[in-house]
């Protein structure tokens, strides 16, 4: 059954992998790229420890939502609810948090998640719904229950999350999550970050960013990236609901409960989102109303842009925290400095296509980058607005670069019913 099931993925196989060596490289490469761009624009922020720290808190959710929707659609189901999951595991947060405890608020989002997953499960592999309108529909009525019970319980009046502070917008102040930093080598790695030498102090503020003042609910999530690739690809249950998002019929016929695989699937992708909303209450001490601020659909991209893999998901998410840090520290040299970047590699990509005789994008790709140059030129920073948009734009850019060499779980989004291969 095993060798049935895993014949039906070697597509997938197929495709070229990033290996740890060269995973690595990319690495390396970028910081190389970042260090050289900071010693020409004098850009400090952006590698400093500052920056990687907040890129890593932005991370999480992000990444959480992601790994939620990977689970969901390599078992056959899109969960562009998503958003809405987040949204129920903030609310639930907030509203546990204030009371108990914010390791409590954790638990409290992944079952406020997962009852979001176990909605969209019900409706589209018991009823049949169409997964899109499904998931629209979870993310319409989740911002509608939250903003209700808000008012119900949070800023009714008289009683106790009232007095405790809270409103129809937001839950009371719950105590902080415990963070942990490694002793002495926080401190000397910020030591060296301060001199601003070349690759050195930029690998010693990034690394202080990742060893300093981390919540231990990053670690959960961190675990959690290691546990589904070690699940999903080394286990037979693993194997079982990769089937289901192939070939349902296929993994029926060899006696797999496609139902309960794409069932436990989708409440799991629940959970996860509803962890990362939960990160995203205990890290401001509170729920809130639009506290999620669309991270769901990023997820979603990251998700896409990560190729359905725990790993592409790990490295998308941290692309899009590193953006959404950029916009939450007011980052307009930042971004200024940025659009170098962007132009540098943009015109090797315009070399690239050019090599394959494709010249219309590789024309496209040097208009784009010369216009960026002359962007960066003639400017001293960037507007306000445009930093505020710098994660979504990043989600745009970085999906249609990255389109052509996806490959999405066959039966991802198509209808299934028991039986339907007699």
């Amino acid at each position: 059954m095993a060798e049935k099931l895993s014949g039906r993925n070697r597509p997938d196989n197929k495709r070229s992998k990033l290996s740890t060596p060269v995973v690595l490289l990319i690495i390396a490469g970028a910081m190389i790229l970042l260090a050289a761009l900071r010693a020409i624009t004098g850009a400090n922020d952006l590698t400093s420890s500052g920056q990687f720290s907040g890129a890593l808190a932005a991370a999480v959710p992000i990444g959480l939502a992601g790994l939620g929707g990977l689970w969901a659609e390599r078992a056959g189901v899109v969960n562009i609810g998503l958003e809405g999951m987040m949204m129920l595991g903030t609310f639930c947060a907030g509203w546990m948090g204030w009371q108990h405890g914010p390791w409590v608020a954790a638990l409290a989002g992944v079952v406020g998640g997962a009852v979001g997953g176990l909605i969209h499960a019900v409706a589209t592999v018991t009823f049949n719904v169409d997964h899109i309108i499904s998931g629209v529909a979870i993310n319409i009525l989740a911002l509608g229950v939250t903003q209700y019970l808000a008012k119900m319980w949070f800023g009714a009046e008289g009683s106790a999350a009232q007095k405790a502070g809270g409103n129809d917008k937001q839950s009371p102040v719950m105590e902080n999550m415990p963070n942990f930093s490694i002793p002495g080598l926080s401190d000397w790695l910020h030591s060296i970050e301060k001199h601003h030498w070349f690759l050195v102090s930029d690998v010693a503020g990034v690394l202080d960013g990742l060893v300093s003042d981390v919540s231990w609910l990053t670690i959960v999530a961190a675990l959690l990236f290691v546990g589904t690739f070690f699940v999903l690809w080394r286990t037979a249950f693993g194997l079982r609901l990769r089937s289901c998002g192939e070939s349902p019929v296929a993994a029926e016929s060899l006696g797999v409960n496609v139902y309960k695989y794409k069932y436990a699937a989708v409440i799991v992708s629940g959970a996860m989102a509803g962890l990362g909303g939960a990160f995203l209450a205990i890290g401001t001490h509170m729920y809130s109303d639009g506290q999620t601020g669309g991270r769901g659909y990023i997820g979603l991209a990251t998700m896409i842009f990560g190729n359905w893999r725990p790993g592409g998901v790990a490295m998308g998410a941290g692309l899009f925290g590193f953006m959404d840090s950029l916009q939450l520290r007011s980052g307009g040299p930042t971004v200024h400095a940025l659009l170098l970047l962007v132009a540098v590699l943009l015109a090797g990509l315009a070399l690239w296509r050019l090599k394959q005789g494709k010249k219309k994008p590789a024309i496209i790709s040097g208009v784009i980058a010369a216009a960026l140059v002359l962007w960066y030129a003639l400017t001293k920073t960037v507007p306000l607005e445009f930093v505020d948009a710098t994660p979504y734009v990043a989600t745009l850019l970085v999906l249609s670069l990255s389109a052509q060499r996806l490959r999405m779980p066959k039966a991802d989004g198509k209808p299934y019913r028991k039986g339907q291969g007699k």
